[in-house]
């Protein structure tokens, strides 16, 4: 191999000056140098002042030619590549060169970023958004012993006394996108569980969440049981609802642990699961019970009052409940929850 690389710079001088670049940081990677190494070695080979910056702590760092840190204020970048792990961009290195960057500058950047991602993950936790799978199973997993659980939060970047939320997604966009966006002070991790995204925060911004999503959001207990109520919330969320706190739910949440048999069976339910093969009818009733009042309905619906009081006196009639009566509306609630329920 060494013979090969003496043929090939000989080719070239950029060849060569690439090549001793490429030798360069694979001596600094397998001697496991830090961030603040990377950044010295790389200004003092650049010629100019390196910058590192990780995205998860925010902190710039800045190093002149001779290894001391650069002055303030800071020059504009003359060339920057990203930093990656796992396929997530998780900082960015750049070169202040006053004038032209230099040919070389791009092989240098690139190999400083190669390095400098695994330096954050060497010396960890990994600051990428996504975990492992297994490890985030072992965290909410009831079945965890304590003492494994705790080992799981601290590999996974989490001190044992900051609270910690689970929440349960579904989502077309990436679980690392959402991470960061619920959470974007983090420290957060995400990692995909069958068939649902998991995401652990210390903080999460219900509001933060993209609409086309759905997420139930558990407590900051112990962190199986907030795997638990996050799972039971997602299963409320609806397109009128979509992010749901388990906390909001109250007694609600009891409707979860109605045996699904039993839920089938009920009449009310029952007169629900046929109101659904019409979808205008459904909307109307989920609108009706969600407002409790026909006029409000009727402007969410863009409809005229008169024409939601005519498919709410059929729906009555479908249902066999009386919607206008207090009883009869939180009958229909109930049952229109518990249809969802059973097919979400």
């Amino acid at each position: 191999m060494q013979a090969l690389a003496l043929r090939l710079s000989g080719l070239d001088p950029y060849v060569d000056g690439a090549i001793r670049i490429v030798a360069f940081y694979d001596t600094l990677m397998r001697r496991r140098v830090d961030l603040p190494a990377l950044a010295r070695a790389s200004a003092g080979l650049a010629g100019c002042v390196a910058g590192v910056r990780l995205h998860s702590t925010g902190r710039a760092i800045r190093i002149a030619p001779d290894g001391s840190p650069a002055s303030e204020p800071a020059e504009p970048a003359s060339s920057t590549a990203p930093i990656t792990l796992d396929e997530e961009e998780i900082g960015t290195a750049w070169l202040e060169r006053p004038g032209q960057p230099s040919q070389l500058d791009e092989v240098l950047l690139d190999r400083l970023a190669i390095a400098a991602a695994a330096a954050a993950e060497r010396y960890g936790p990994a600051r990428t958004t996504m975990a492992d799978p297994a490890l985030v199973e072992l965290v909410i997993c009831s079945d965890s012993d304590e003492a494994v659980r705790a080992r799981a939060l601290r590999l996974l970047g989490f001190a044992a006394d900051l609270p910690l939320h689970v929440v349960a997604v579904r989502s077309e966009l990436p679980l690392d996108q959402i991470g960061a966006l619920v959470c974007p002070a983090r420290p957060v991790k995400a990692a995909p569980l069958a068939d649902v995204g998991v995401i652990l925060a210390t903080t999460v911004d219900p509001t933060r969440l993209p609409a086309s999503s759905r997420a139930g959001i558990g407590a900051a207990e112990s962190p199986d049981r907030s795997w638990r109520q996050a799972r039971t919330a997602l299963r409320f969320a609806t397109p009128r609802e979509p992010v749901i706190r388990y906390a909001d739910l109250g007694a609600l949440a009891l409707l979860a642990e109605i045996p699904q048999d039993t839920a089938r069976d009920n009449a009310d339910v029952a007169a629900i699961a046929r109101l659904a093969g019409s979808r205008e009818d459904l909307e109307t009733l989920d609108t009706y019970c969600a407002t409790g009042s026909q006029r409000r309905a009727a402007d969410l619906l863009h409809l005229h009052h008169s024409s939601v009081a005519r498919r709410l006196e059929q729906i009555a009639k479908t249902l066999d409940i009386e919607l206008t009566e207090p009883t009869g509306l939180t009958r229909a609630r109930i049952a229109l929850t518990t249809w969802r329920l059973l097919n979400g």
